[in-house]
């Protein structure tokens, strides 16, 4: 199993779509193993974006992500960095497809929804900025024989 780390960002939380995006996620079998809700500081956005902060265009970038509530989470599945980053869609939501959740509700560069980790590297790393080892709840739901063969 795979694990990813997403950020449900403040217009996600704000436009009330965190039970959408949830339940895209969870009908795809992705198992949800940690989940909070919090506010993003100033010094949080500075670690989560640290490839950004001295980019021009960060401070807007950081009052957007500090400016309300966030459902920081951490999914387990087979493929599950690819699988969420298809199922987002292209970082711009007028460029992002139907049926993705970006191309579904979402019309902005930077007001797009949600955060998913674009890579192995970055998923452990943005894990462990949002959680402990001991807020990790691993299990196989019942139905897992129902949603992939036994090879797989």
């Amino acid at each position: 199993m795979e694990r990813t780390f997403i950020l449900l960002k403040p217009d996600c939380v704000q436009r009330r779509l965190m039970g959408d995006v949830i339940g895209r996620m969870e009908s795809k079998g992705l198992n949800f193993i940690a989940m909070k809700m919090l506010q993003i500081t100033p010094d949080l956005a500075k670690q989560h974006y640290a490839e950004h902060v001295e980019k021009g265009w960060y401070p807007t970038l950081e009052g957007f992500i500090t400016g309300g509530p966030v459902m920081a989470a951490v999914l387990e599945g087979l493929d599950a960095i690819r699988v969420v980053r298809e199922m987002l869609g292209a970082t711009n939501g007028l460029q992002a497809s139907p049926g993705t959740i970006r191309g579904d509700y979402s019309s902005s560069r930077q007001m797009n929804l949600v955060h998913g980790s674009d890579g192995p590297e970055a998923a452990c790393r943005e894990i462990s900025l949002y959680f402990s080892d001991e807020e990790l709840c691993s299990y196989e739901p019942t139905i897992t024989p129902w949603m992939r063969a036994a090879d797989e």
